[in-house]
């Protein structure tokens, strides 16, 4: 595998996430550099933004646990909360787009290698992959049926 200097390593704050940094981590090298993203979706993304309500301080809640939950990881496994990024938007966008900003040399994120219509509906991992511009390494998690 490549030396890889700048890692971008997406996270969804689930139990999975622990095997993504494992991998993020196993293709570090001396002198390179890893970064944490999570990416908070708007609650109007679900909901199209038809509904006559204000979520903000709904929205400030999950934000504020994501940050929460991103440091926790971080200092589990020693990334600095420098390197921690909590961004509000579409996953694959803030991604390419933090890749960009951070020079990225690969992506690594968590796939679960989905069938059927899922596989048609497509996957963050998937859009994350279709859209980089440096390399992107896919880590299989869950359970395989």
């Amino acid at each position: 595998m490549s030396h890889y200097k700048n890692i971008l390593l997406a996270v969804d704050l689930t139990d999975e996430a622990e095997q993504v940094i494992t991998k993020a981590q196993s293709i570090q090298t001396e002198g390179s550099t890893l970064h944490m993203i999570h990416v908070v979706e708007p609650i109007s993304f679900a909901y199209g933004g038809d509904i006559p309500m204000d979520f903000s301080t709904i929205q400030d809640d999950i934000q504020q646990q994501a940050k929460q939950q991103l440091s926790e990881l971080g200092q589990r496994h020693n990334i600095a909360a420098s390197h921690q990024h909590i961004v509000m938007g579409r996953p694959e966008t803030e991604i390419h787009n933090a890749a960009e900003e951070l020079n990225a040399d690969v992506i690594v994120i968590g796939s679960h290698g989905r069938h059927g219509l899922a596989l048609l509906l497509g996957s963050t991992a998937n859009s994350v992959l279709h859209g980089a511009k440096c390399d992107v390494l896919a880590v299989r998690v869950g359970r395989e049926d």
